[in-house]
């Protein structure tokens, strides 16, 4: 017997199911479908269907939703858990974006680092993007090989090239700012959204697009999983179907 989760969207590929049934096996068909689109299929079930990689924005916010302080410092909002959480997840991923101001404010390495364990054995291809320098000693070229600077604005030159490297499946890491334009652009298929139970009271929002909005700007997101790590909560949620 045969069990499978999801057709394959190829239609070079497709097929194999008829193909078996015809020759007398019994085929159960879209066995926990919705799970299995929504978790490790899901960017190449993305890519199949748009050609593009999958986007995945993260954001680290106070329980009122700040993602930094009013003099620009963000170290520690979230615990130790949800830190460990994040370089699991880059283990994960294929590529990381951020921006020139976030590489000159912060000087990250966007690497998956082991947090009492040995480091994860994948690496995440390391993108900057937009105009701006980045620095020679800048920690996010340490190794050389698995960082790119695409010097544009034009998101869809970024994904395009994301795409013609073979990378499906994106987290943004970057500031409000990038992370406002790649929502402009009609370009987030997720969200992983990590909330400490804190306070700031004023400081940074985690999305800025620079205008002003109404109610009805408001873009739809559809909430699938929910975790506690440590005294944080992350919601993971994707991209709500229109209509």
């Amino acid at each position: 017997m045969l069990t499978f989760a999801v057709t394959d969207p190829n239609p070079v590929a497709a097929g194999g199911a008829d193909w078996l049934e015809a020759r007398g096996m019994t085929v159960t068909r879209e066995f926990l479908t919705e799970a299995t689109a929504n978790a490790a299929l899901r960017p190449w079930l993305h890519v199949q269907a748009t050609g593009r990689p999958h986007i995945t924005l993260k954001t680290a916010t106070t329980i009122d939703g700040r993602a930094a302080a009013t003099d620009g410092t963000s170290q520690w909002i979230t615990g130790p858990e949800a830190r460990k959480r994040v370089h699991v997840d880059r283990s994960r991923r294929d590529g990381i974006i951020v921006g020139t101001g976030t590489i000159l404010a912060d000087d990250p390495r966007l690497t998956a680092r082991g947090v009492d364990a040995p480091p994860p054995g994948n690496q995440p291809l390391r993108v900057v993007v937009r105009r701006g320098e980045v620095p020679r000693d800048a920690a996010i070229r340490e190794g050389g090989e698995g960082f790119i600077h695409l010097s544009t604005r034009d998101l869809t030159e970024v994904v395009a090239e994301l795409a013609e490297l073979g990378i499906m499946d994106v987290l943004i890491e970057g500031g409000p700012r990038l992370a406002g334009a790649f929502l402009c652009a009609d370009l987030v298929d997720a969200i992983e959204s990590y909330i400490a139970p804190a306070v700031l009271g004023a400081g940074t929002a985690a999305v800025h697009t620079g205008s002003s909005t109404t109610i009805t700007d408001i873009t739809r997101f559809r909430t699938t999983q929910v975790d506690c790590l440590g005294d944080d909560v992350l919601i993971r949620a994707v991209r709500k179907a229109a209509g």
